[in-house]
């Protein structure tokens, strides 16, 4: 996907489809949230197959092997597809991974809380088929998007056992002093002290709700944050490389060329080039 937005419906025939010849499991380098309106989803995620029925929602993160297969239920299919780039929502990725990882897919009820996400998703494709879309309308109806889900889920959800609740808090609290300290040239030992842990014991925790290092996680929202500055800023990359920590702009331009597989110059004028194709 070139885009940072894109959202379509995936109705009866595009779903017969797409049934008809499904993918084989694959992973993607976007974040893509389906809301089933009418139909059913086949979803192969974590090494399992799930079928569930409208009304539900369906989050995959960049990367996870998955593959879906919407299918026509009592005669009808309508899905809101909406994919999107790490760096369009770059405050609240992770806090989206870890919501997740674990719980792909959620079924609800219908009514007006569903509808209400129905609506925001209306309203996005709305502003993106203006001539001259504003991506940071659509940006803040994602945020509230997700915050809704947010709050269905959370009176859908189990009660943890008590050393994976205790476990998701720290991760939480991990997450909220991540995005307060990125910028700065702090390392695993800062965020253990200011947690009240030692380093090996956020690294566990780390590993065992994203499957990445607490190093590893920084410098992913260092590089979330870096693409979001080139696309949306005109700052220089020197000026970009300062402001998240990196004292020499080369040590910058390698660290993303070696994540992104490209420089810092080449992704912006892709993303620039691409951006209204």
């Amino acid at each position: 996907m070139n885009k940072l937005f894109h959202i379509f419906k995936v109705d009866e025939e595009e779903a017969k489809k797409i049934s008809s010849q499904p993918d084989e499991p694959h992973n993607h380098e976007f974040e893509e949230l389906l809301i089933g309106i009418e139909g059913e989803l086949e979803h192969f995620i974590d090494f399992n197959t799930t079928k569930i029925q409208s009304p539900f929602v369906s989050f995959v993160t960049k990367g996870k092997l998955h593959r879906v297969v919407p299918k026509v239920y009592n005669g009808k299919c309508d899905i809101w597809a909406i994919r999107f780039k790490s760096e369009f929502i770059p405050e609240t990725t992770f806090q989206l991974y870890s919501f997740y990882h674990t719980q792909a897919n959620l079924e609800l009820e219908k009514g007006h809380c569903f509808q209400r996400l129905v609506t925001l998703c209306e309203m996005m494709y709305a502003e993106a088929q203006q001539e001259t879309t504003d991506l940071s309308i659509i940006r803040q109806l994602l945020g509230v998007l997700f915050t809704m889900i947010e709050a269905e889920r959370k009176k859908l959800e189990p009660q943890d056992e008590p050393i994976q609740k205790t476990q998701h808090i720290s991760f939480g609290n991990f997450l909220t002093i991540l995005e307060e300290n990125y910028r700065r040239p702090v390392g695993v030992e800062f965020y253990a002290e200011k947690l009240f842990m030692s380093s090996r014991n956020l690294n566990i925790i780390c590993q065992n709700i994203l499957a990445q290092s607490v190093s590893e996680i920084i410098e992913t929202r260092k590089l979330i944050e870096a693409k979001n500055l080139l696309i949306s800023t005109e700052k220089t990359i020197s000026e970009i490389a300062y402001e998240l920590g990196y004292n020499e702009n080369s040590y910058f331009s390698n660290v993303f060329k070696k994540k992104a597989g490209q420089s810092p110059g080449k992704f912006r004028e892709e993303m620039k080039n691409r951006l209204i194709s």
